[in-house]
């Protein structure tokens, strides 16, 4: 990390931070409002644990001072009031909560601000003179507006089931900004009044379709273990029972599945089918513990969880046997992986899309070695044993009849190798599963996902939709 003074050369630039004798740390630096000081943050992996170094930019040299040592917890900074530091932290809170550091002070404890509540928090902002929080109820939104002694001023009236983003501001400031957005809503921009605690509608897109037409439910279904799984389930209001639909999951690396917008979506429930999305243990819908019940040894229960939501969605009539597709991206697409294999009868088409599919040699590309804190390490016999037992490209099942696959990878994915979805899709080829298709399709010139161009997304989906709803019983546009 290195201190820029804007308007001096580059040569002129003086070394902040450095670790070499741990060069495997990621450092990250923020300055406070009022430029006073800046703080990195340290982490070791693709877990959230972090070391605290604070640097006082006043002093003609600035030296670091540990704030937090150890990589024990996650510590987000939410602003700041002189040498006050505003921080959302799971220390001593699985579901998180807000303390204050006054760094004035040399041997600085935390104080509790905002205490642990039922919900997940997963964002706050300090705006005007007030601390707004962000939290995760059941994995959808839910707002609320404290003063700086945490005392409760109300919640923030959200419009619905859905997604909030946002919330920033400065010190001093009368208001803030945020977006929303559902599954058949785009993102809509509020404007919040922070001192009255009023909202309203500031920008909303113009749109072809009438988001009344369709119906996003939340429902809740029991895993094999018995743990309570919330799932969100949309489609168009006139659909019938027993509809094609898509089963989406991801269940790792302590990330929320949270509702949002997306054209391809709506196009699928355009097209008659439901959009199903299970929110799996190994996320973060529910704090560190939901994502520890998904994380190494026991990630079996994100696959059961996924299994337990396609049942479910049969069993209950939202749809039916011969007409569910499992869909799932990057970590998401081992779990497609891993439960067609463990239950190939579930489901009628499958895709994997840019999915971990070698669980045993994962760590040896690009940034493969971060991620042993979820999957743990290949290296370690106990950790492979548990990878052998589920890794998509050594358990797939000869003799037995396999769903309709459609892999999907780029050729210059460097997240997640497309190695691992060239060798897999030569596997299920040269397997005895049955007659149904097992293809892989491969964009050029492209990467994991993220600035892909509108018209390939617009291609890939074409040609998803189009094989998935043909083999889930769709009646597709001629």
């Amino acid at each position: 990390v290195y201190y820029h003074l804007i308007g001096t050369p580059q040569s002129a630039d003086r070394l902040l931070y450095a670790t070499p004798a741990q060069p495997q740390l990621n450092h990250r630096v923020e300055t406070t409002q009022d430029g006073r000081y800046a703080l990195v943050t340290s982490s070791a992996g693709t877990d959230e644990r972090y070391e605290l170094t604070l640097f006082d930019l006043a002093e003609p040299q600035p030296r670091p001072r540990k704030l937090i040592r150890g990589f024990r917890h996650e510590w987000a900074l939410a602003g700041s009031i002189g040498s006050r530091l505003f921080f959302r932290t799971n220390l001593a809170a699985p579901r998180q909560r807000v303390v204050m550091l006054d760094v004035s002070r040399p041997r600085s404890k935390p104080v509790e601000i905002i205490p642990q509540t039922a919900e997940t928090l997963v964002g706050v902002s300090l705006v005007g003179s007030r601390l707004i929080l962000a939290y995760l109820g059941d994995a959808k939104t839910e707002a609320l507006l404290y003063e700086l002694n945490g005392t409760l001023v109300g919640a923030i009236n959200l419009p619905d089931i859905g997604s909030g983003a946002g919330f920033g501001g400065r010190i001093g400031d009368p208001e803030t900004f945020f977006s929303f957005s559902s599954y058949a809503t785009p993102s809509t921009i509020y404007r919040l009044d922070t001192s009255t605690n009023r909202m309203e509608l500031f920008i909303q897109p113009k749109l072809a379709f009438d988001p009344a037409d369709y119906a996003v439910d939340q429902l809740f279904y029991a895993s094999k273990d018995g743990t309570r799984i919330p799932m969100f389930v949309a489609r168009r209001k006139s659909t019938p029972p027993g509809a094609p639909a898509l089963l989406y999951g991801y269940g790792g690396f302590n990330v929320a599945v949270t509702p949002g917008f997306s054209p391809a979506v709506l196009d699928w429930m355009e097209m008659g089918g439901v959009y199903a999305v299970a929110n799996l243990r190994g996320g973060g819908e529910y704090g560190k513990t939901w994502h520890d019940a998904g994380r190494l040894g026991a990630k079996q229960n994100v696959f059961d969880d996924f299994v337990a939501a396609g049942e479910y969605l049969i069993a209950s009539g939202i749809s039916a046997k011969g007409r569910l597709a499992a869909i799932g991206r990057s970590n998401g697409g081992l779990l497609v992986g891993a439960v067609i294999n463990q239950r190939p009868d579930l489901f009628a088409a499958a895709n994997p899309g840019v999915g971990v599919m070698d669980m045993l040699r994962f760590d040896r590309f690009t940034a493969g070695r971060y991620w042993v804190d979820d999957y743990g390490d290949p290296a370690k016999e106990a950790d492979f044993r548990v990878l052998r037992r589920y890794s998509p490209y050594h358990n797939i099942r000869s003799g037995i009849e396999y769903p309709a696959v459609i892999v999907t990878t780029a050729d210059t994915d460097d997240r997640v190798v497309p190695g691992h979805s060239f060798k897999y899709s030569a596997a299920l080829q040269a397997a005895d599963i049955g007659s149904r298709p097992h293809l892989i399709r491969i964009e050029t010139r492209a990467g994991h996902g993220s600035g892909k161009p509108t018209e390939k997304v617009i291609e890939e989906y074409a040609d998803l939709w189009a094989f998935l709803g043909h083999w889930t019983g769709m009646a597709l546009p001629k």
